[in-house]
C-alpha cells in the first residue's frame, strides 16, 4: 500500500513496522483478521534494523532466538546475524505472510487523539487521517536517536551524525574522528572504522562489561537439518533460550546471592579483558567498577583489540564543550577532529511520541507519565482507552531476546481483542488501581536487583533512580504474567453505552444477524 493516501476507519491501527508491529500484523493475518492498517514512516519494513546501518551492525542475541517462533528461518548464515540479514528476514516475513497490502509506507504519525464521542482514535499522519477503534503503538524504544546536550555543539564546523543515522556518503578515510559513547553500537562500529581513520578518539564515560562474541558460520548440514526437520531448529532455539534465561539469576536477589550466581559470567568477562588488553593502564580504564548487568552487557571480540591500536586514544575525561574544530575535555585539552560520531543511544522513554498522544480530556501521555513512567504489564495506561504499547515501560530485557517479550505482548493483545468482542465493548481502559498494584510490584522486585543496586547509573533508571525500563525478572515470568488477558483489570464501555445505533433491517423487516469473526461487531471497517 506504499504511497496510498491516509483515510478510512479500521478496527486496528498499528504504528510502526519493526519486529513488534510486523509480528502483530502477521499474527492477525494468520488468524484471518484483515481489518487493520500499519502506519510506517519509512519506505520498507524493519524499524530499528532498517535504520541502523552503521558499519558492523549486528545482533547480540543468537539468530535462532532473535526471530519469530511462528516464522522460523532455517537459512541464517551465522549464529549471530548481521543487520542486512535481519532486515532481509523481516522483509521476507512480511511478504510471505501477506501483510504488505496492509502497510502504508511514508505515513509518519504526527499525533493520535482519542475521540470519546465515537470511541475511536483519530490518527494524523503526514498524508492524512486514519480512524481506528484500537491503536497499537509499536514504535519501539530504539527508534529516536538521542544526542547529548554539549555546549558549543551547534558551532562545530565539521561533520557530525548519530550511529543510527550513519552518513554513508561521508568518507572517514584519513580523518580525525571523535566517537562519543561506548555502548552497544559503538563497540560494533569502532573496530570497523579504526583501520580507515588517521586518528580515533573514543570518549568513554563508563566502561561496559563485555563478553566474547562466539560467532560462527552455520554449516550446510545445519541448514538442511533445520529445513527438513524443523523440530531440530526449535530444539536449538529452546537450548539458547534457557541458557540465556539462566543469566537473570545473577541480576535479581540480594547482593550476596547475585554476585555468587554471576561469578562465572564475571570471571569470563574479566579473562576476556585480560587476554585482549595487555596494557595494564589501558585495562584499568576499561575495567567496570559496578556489578555485571547493572548496565547492558555487551558482546564483542574485536572492540578491545581496536582500542590498543596506535591511532586510537581512549579518553575518559568528561567532555566540557565542543568548539568549531574539536572537542574539549574538562582538563582543558582540545582534540582537533574532522568528524564526530555519536553512539549515545536513543530516546527509550519515547517522550516525543508520548507528547503527541492524547487520551481522555485531551491529556497527553507525556503528562500522564509525570512523575513516573509506568504502564500496566508494560502495555496500557489509565485515561487512554483502547491504546496498547508494545515494548513499553519495564518490558526490556538485559539477558535475552526482545522478540520473546514481543510475542508475549502479541498474545496478550489478541486476547484483549477477543475479550472486547465477547463483551461487546466499544472501549476498555485499565483501572488506576490495577496499574498502581502492578507498578508497586515492579518497584518491589526492582529493589532487590542489579539494576537499582548494582552501583551504576543507566538509561534503565529515571531521574529518581527508579527502574522504568527493565523487566525485573525472567522473561518466562513475563510470559506467565501476560499469558491471558485479564478483563477484570479494565473498565469496559459497551457499544450501546458509547454510541447506540439502530441495527439495519433486512428485506423482510427482521434485524440483520451479526456477522461472525474477530472484528464483526461495531462500525463499518475501511478496506486496507
Amino acid at each position: 500500500m506504499s504511497g496510498a493516501p491516509a483515510g478510512g476507519r479500521f478496527r486496528l491501527a498499528i504504528i510502526g513496522a519493526g519486529f513488534a508491529g510486523l509480528g502483530l500484523a502477521i499474527r492477525l493475518r494468520q488468524r484471518g483478521t484483515t481489518d487493520f492498517v500499519v502506519l510506517e514512516r519509512g519506505a520498507t519494513v524493519g524499524g530499528t534494523w532498517r535504520d541502523n546501518t552503521y558499519p558492523g551492525a549486528a545482533c547480540d542475541v543468537p539468530s535462532n532466538l532473535y526471530s519469530f517462533s511462528f516464522a522460523p528461518n532455517p537459512s541464517w548464515s551465522r549464529s549471530f546475524s548481521a543487520q542486512r540479514e535481519i532486515q532481509a528476514y523481516l522483509e521476507d516475513s512480511a511478504a510471505r505472510s501477506g501483510v504488505l497490502p496492509h502497510v502504508r509506507f511514508g505515513h509518519e504519525v504526527t499525533q493520535a487523539v482519542w475521540n470519546d464521542e465515537d470511541a475511536c482514535w483519530d490518527v494524523d499522519t503526514v498524508r492524512g487521517r486514519v480512524r481506528a477503534t484500537v491503536l497499537v503503538s509499536a514504535r519501539g524504544p530504539l527508534s529516536e536517536p538521542s544526542l547529548p546536550d554539549l555546549p558549543g555543539l551547534a558551532d562545530f564546523r565539521g561533520t557530525l551524525f548519530h550511529s543510527a543515522r550513519w552518513d554513508h556518503h561521508h568518507d572517514l578515510t584519513g580523518e580525525r574522528v571523535a566517537v562519543v559513547g561506548t555502548g552497544a553500537s559503538a563497540v560494533q562500529f569502532v573496530p570497523r572504522i579504526q583501520p580507515r581513520v588517521a586518528q580515533l578518539h573514543v570518549f568513554q564515560r563508563t566502561p561496559p562489561w563485555i563478553v566474547p562474541r562466539r560467532d560462527r558460520a552455520l554449516s550446510g548440514f545445519e541448514h538442511a537439518l533445520f529445513r527438513w526437520v524443523p523440530g531440530t531448529q526449535l530444539a536449538a532455539r529452546a537450548a539458547v533460550y534457557w541458557a540465556r534465561e539462566a543469566y537473570v539469576l545473577g541480576f535479581v536477589g540480594s547482593p550476596v546471592r547475585r554476585r555468587r550466581r554471576a561469578r562465572i559470567a564475571v570471571d569470563m568477562a574479566r579473562r576476556h579483558l585480560e587476554r585482549q588488553v595487555p596494557d595494564p593502564a589501558l585495562r584499568a580504564r576499561l575495567t567496570p567498577d559496578y556489578e555485571l548487568g547493572c548496565k547492558r552487557i555487551l558482546v564483542s571480540s574485536d572492540y578491545y583489540p581496536s582500542l590498543g591500536r596506535p591511532n586510537v586514544e581512549l579518553v575518559t575525561d568528561p567532555i566540557a564543550q565542543v568548539t568549531e574544530r574539536g572537542v574539549v575535555t574538562r582538563d582543558g585539552r582540545e582534540r582537533p577532529v574532522d568528524t564526530i560520531v555519536f553512539g549515545t543511544g536513543f530516546d527509550v522513554a519515547g517522550t516525543g511520541a508520548a507528547a503527541r498522544t492524547f487520551g481522555r480530556q485531551h491529556r497527553p501521555l507525556a503528562e500522564a507519565w509525570r512523575p513516573r513512567l509506568a504502564a500496566y504489564k508494560g502495555m496500557t495506561v489509565p485515561g487512554f482507552p483502547n491504546l496498547f504499547l508494545m515494548v513499553g515501560p519495564n518490558t526490556g530485557l538485559g539477558h535475552s531476546s526482545m522478540v520473546f517479550v514481543i510475542e508475549s505482548q502479541i498474545a496478550y493483545l489478541l486476547g484483549a481483542l477477543d475479550a472486547m468482542e465477547r463483551a461487546g465493548a466499544a472501549s476498555i481502559e485499565v483501572r488506576p488501581a490495577a496499574l498502581a498494584a502492578w507498578d508497586a510490584e515492579i518497584g518491589r522486585r526492582s529493589g532487590q536487583s542489579v539494576w537499582t543496586q548494582g552501583g551504576c547509573r543507566s538509561w534503565y533508571l529515571d531521574a529518581e533512580g527508579r527502574n522504568v525500563a527493565i523487566w525485573p525478572g525472567s522473561s518466562w515470568s513475563y510470559r506467565r504474567a501476560t499469558r491471558r488477558f485479564d478483563l477484570g483489570a479494565y473498565a469496559v464501555t459497551t457499544r450501546s453505552t458509547a454510541f447506540p445505533r439502530p441495527r439495519p433491517a433486512a428485506a423482510g423487516g427482521a434485524p440483520v444477524a451479526p456477522a461472525r469473526g474477530p472484528w464483526a461487531p461495531g462500525a463499518p471497517a475501511g478496506a486496507p
